[in-house]
């Protein structure tokens, strides 16, 4: 009697830890939304990347064109990372950029990539960042810094060696994250931003983006 009243209370708490997860989606890829959000253009950059929107039978999604180009859409959104450390993406790499060195400053660009940003100091210089890249020729959870500022790292989630032209969903605890690449505890970040550039390499990428979102598990 006993094992069965523990199994159905081992099966009561995952349920009901299932339900009441935290969720705080950050993008909801609206038109409205698409109006407000920040678009940076990366300095030197001839073009902006174009964004538009679209739906399957998952929601709403976000399609990025960069065509020698490179710009983002960032978000101001504050994160509490005691609470909800996991960013979840699901995003799909359809035209890739095989080929380029994505170490070099020649090479850094990327088809799809969401930065989370910690501000750290007075301008934008001072930041730390995570950015998680869908890369087009490392492995997953490689990583390394971005030859243009070491305060920025580049983390491999997904990779077109894998999946290309398909959606893949991924997760990543960015708490842990920042306090093993930064070395900062951090209870809360200030950011998040998409962005598909082809800048350097000058090549042509086509990526989207959907459900992106943190959750306490």
């Amino acid at each position: 009697m006993l094992r069965i009243f523990n199994y159905f209370f081992v099966i009561f708490l995952f349920i009901f830890n299932v339900a009441f997860a935290e969720k705080i989606n950050v993008f909801e890829f609206t038109e409205n939304e698409l109006s407000e959000l920040k678009v940076r253009k990366v300095r030197g950059a001839d073009k902006k990347t174009e964004y538009t929107l679209g739906n399957n039978e998952n929601g709403k999604f976000i399609r990025a064109n960069a065509n020698n180009s490179a710009s983002g859409l960032g978000k101001e959104i504050k994160i509490n990372l005691n609470k909800t450390p996991f960013l979840n993406i699901t995003w799909k790499v359809e035209k890739d950029l095989r080929g380029i060195d994505e170490e070099s400053k020649k090479g850094h660009d990327y088809a799809a990539r969401v930065f989370v940003v910690k501000k750290t100091g007075a301008t934008p210089l001072s930041n730390r960042a995570m950015n998680y890249v869908f890369s087009s020729n490392k492995d997953i959870n490689s990583y390394h810094p971005s030859p243009f500022t070491k305060k920025s790292i580049d983390y491999v989630l997904s990779t077109t060696k894998e999946h290309l032209n398909e959606w893949v969903t991924v997760k990543v605890n960015v708490k842990e994250h920042f306090k093993k690449f930064h070395d900062l505890d951090l209870e809360e970040i200030n950011g998040v931003a998409i962005m598909a550039d082809t800048d350097n390499s000058k090549l042509n990428s086509v990526s989207y983006y959907q459900n992106i979102y943190f959750s306490s598990n």
